[in-house]
């Protein structure tokens, strides 16, 4: 009887001791299993990490240039190229008057104080003479105030406000046709995001279906198109804004320039000689 029972027990420990090694064998089978798994995982998802990066650093390195130049052939030549002329020609007429503006100022303060010394020296025939080897609007102003400098000062007058009324037609040349770009150009893009809306729709009604794909061209061009012609009505409303704020600081200059020079010649009693 003791050694049956001796046998039971010495049977069941080995069966306890065969099991508890089985469960360590497939523990760790799992987890070399799991361990490779995650390996590959991590070797799977590493390039994957490194082509997003690529990714990005390719369309970073983009140069707007080039965004500008792709956003323009998206857009649709036929309807952006319009808004790209106006852009140019206002450009253009813009930059041109802020040159000549430039070249027109001139320093009153020492104008007039040639002309007043020329005064004391020649008279009015000197100051003529300085007055138009001088370049400007003012100094034309001046000359002709001069010339009219016998008839009397009211005819001075007359004719500096007459004269001064042609120097600034001179000085404002151009700027219609800035104002003119500045309202065409959002028109023209507008006009390409109807056309493009009136394309995606016809797109819709051809199939039968609204797709995404379908109706994507069309509204792109619709946005470009008005997107492009905002940007050149800011640009050049900028330009235009200046080019007016320096056309009223030269009048201004004008005008207090030509009453200083009434001043002088009432002062030197000039007007009657």
């Amino acid at each position: 009887m003791k050694k049956l029972f001796t046998l039971i027990m010495l049977s069941g420990a080995l069966s306890v001791g065969f099991t508890s090694n089985t469960w360590a064998q497939t523990d760790a089978t799992d987890t070399s299993t799991m361990a490779a798994d995650t390996v590959v995982e991590e070797a799977v998802q590493e390039p994957a990490v490194t082509a997003v990066d690529d990714i990005e650093v390719e369309t970073d390195d983009r140069g707007a240039h080039q965004i500008v130049k792709d956003k323009f052939i998206e857009g649709d030549w036929r309807y952006m190229s319009p808004v790209l002329l106006c852009l140019i020609i206002g450009l253009a007429i813009a930059i041109e008057r802020i040159i000549t503006l430039n070249l027109a100022t001139t320093n009153n303060k020492k104008l007039l104080a040639r002309v007043e010394d020329a005064l004391n020296t020649g008279g009015v025939e000197a100051a003529k003479d300085v007055t138009k080897s001088t370049k400007g609007p003012v100094a034309s102003i001046f000359t002709q105030g001069l010339m009219r400098a016998p008839e009397g000062i009211d005819m001075v007058e007359k004719s500096i406000i007459s004269y001064g009324s042609v120097e600034m037609g001179r000085l404002e040349r151009g700027l219609t046709y800035i104002s003119l770009f500045i309202s065409l150009a959002p028109m023209l893009g507008f006009m390409g995001t109807v056309i493009g809306m009136i394309g995606a729709f016809d797109a819709i009604e051809a199939a039968g279906d609204i797709s995404p794909s379908l109706v994507a061209g069309g509204i792109k061009v619709a946005l470009l198109t008005t997107v492009a012609g905002l940007i050149v009505a800011i640009i050049l409303q900028l330009f235009y804004n200046y080019i007016v704020s320096k056309i009223d600081s030269m009048v201004n200059k004008m005008e207090d320039a030509s009453i200083t020079l009434v001043d002088i010649l009432v002062r030197h009693n000039l007007t009657r000689k």
